[in-house]
């Protein structure tokens, strides 16, 4: 493939987020577009993501710039879209533990000089700023709010999308069990599905979650791995003022659109086990202990009850920065692998999709290359 041709057709490997969106772009620039997944669309991480939408505290200016273009392809979409329940701009509240390593200040100071709209409040002013907080569970220091950010329930956005990607002539195929790439010539040729069934392609976006760095191993490339279990509990509809995301020093909670709550928290999901089949434990206590500390920081201390939960792995690649882009000895092999799918779902999406038409590097994706774990 040389820069003037257009790929006539493209397979993409993912039913989450990047693969979706990805999809779904392809196919508004004209290209024939596949997408396979090995169960139903929204089955793996982007079906337990917390999906809080921001560019808050510190990361490098190359990330916070992709970001905050992510974020604003979620300000278009919500126009479009102006009363859907599964996308909000109503904040986002942060906090620290009252430690040595409280950083509000420090942060609320980083966020202030680089035009990311954060207030620092007093736990006494919380109520009046973003109601359905508990002030009393706000460390001394104070907790900062950005009232940019949101959230996005990913299963509802992702049926949206594919139902676009259909009516434009995008084929999805799940149920297809573990695919691989074809390679052939030091190209991507195609996909090959569980069933034995070969689908040849111009190019491929292999965006299959946690399983991306092993899948690249097998055609020799390398991608640090640090991907972790995660787990994600919902609970069952409850009327409460809460409208922004928390992210405290024990839980992170965000609304749902049935009107309950998601919860996560590193501490528990450092308590998930993997059992020697490869299925995973979750104890029940960690699920109370979840509901608790819910309860806990949030106005008036409601009872919750589990409606349920997700557990598998979250993709993180091993330096916490996102990958994309087409792998550096394959041509027309491209991947999409990072932590933050939410918030870089639809930026992404639209500059792979970009990047595979044109065969244009995006300047915004340079510190984002495969090639940076390639060995020296």
């Amino acid at each position: 493939m040389n820069a003037s041709t257009k790929p006539l057709k493209v397979v993409v490997i993912g039913g989450g987020i990047f693969g979706v969106s990805t999809a779904v772009h392809l196919a508004r620039l004209g290209v024939r577009t596949v997408l396979i997944n090995d169960g139903r669309l929204a089955n793996g991480a982007s079906g337990r993501s917390l999906a809080w939408l921001n560019s808050a505290r510190k990361r490098s200016d190359a990330y916070h710039r992709l970001r905050l273009a992510g974020i604003d392809r979620y300000r278009t979409l919500a126009a479009r879209y102006p009363d859907a329940s599964w996308l909000r701009f109503d904040g986002g509240l942060t906090w620290d533990a009252d430690d040595a390593a409280n950083e509000i200040a420090e942060i609320f100071g980083y966020e202030r000089d680089l035009g990311y709209h954060a207030q620092w409040l007093a736990p006494q002013r919380i109520a009046a700023v973003t109601p359905g907080v508990d002030a009393s569970a706000v460390t001394r220091q104070g907790a900062i709010f950005n009232p940019g950010e949101g959230w996005v329930d990913l299963p509802s956005l992702i049926g949206t999308l594919a139902e676009e990607f259909r009516s434009l002539g995008g084929e999805i195929v799940t149920d297809a069990g573990r695919a691989t790439v074809d390679i052939e010539g030091g190209r991507a040729r195609g996909v090959v599905t569980a069933d034995g069934m070969r689908r040849e392609a111009d190019a491929v976006l292999l965006a299959a979650g946690g399983d991306v760095p092993t899948i690249v191993a097998e055609a020799g490339q390398h991608i640090e791995d640090a991907t972790p279990v995660a787990l994600l509990v919902r609970t069952k509809p409850i009327r409460h003022p809460l409208k922004a995301v928390l992210n405290t020093p024990r839980i992170a909670i965000r609304p749902t659109p049935s009107g309950g709550f998601a919860l996560d928290s590193a501490w528990s999901e450092e308590e998930v086990s993997v059992r020697p089949n490869g299925s995973y434990e979750v104890r029940q206590s960690t699920l109370e202990g979840l509901l608790r500390e819910a309860s806990r920081v949030l106005e008036g201390n409601p009872q919750l009850e589990i409606e349920d939960y997700g557990v598998g792995p979250k993709p993180i690649p091993g330096d916490g920065e996102p990958v994309f882009g087409e792998l550096p000895s394959i041509s027309g092999y491209f991947v999409a692998f990072s932590h933050s799918g939410a918030t870089l779902g639809l930026i992404a999406g639209e500059l792979l999709a970009d990047e595979i038409v044109t065969r244009r590097r995006h300047p915004l994706l340079a510190d984002f290359r495969p090639e940076r774990f390639s060995a020296s």
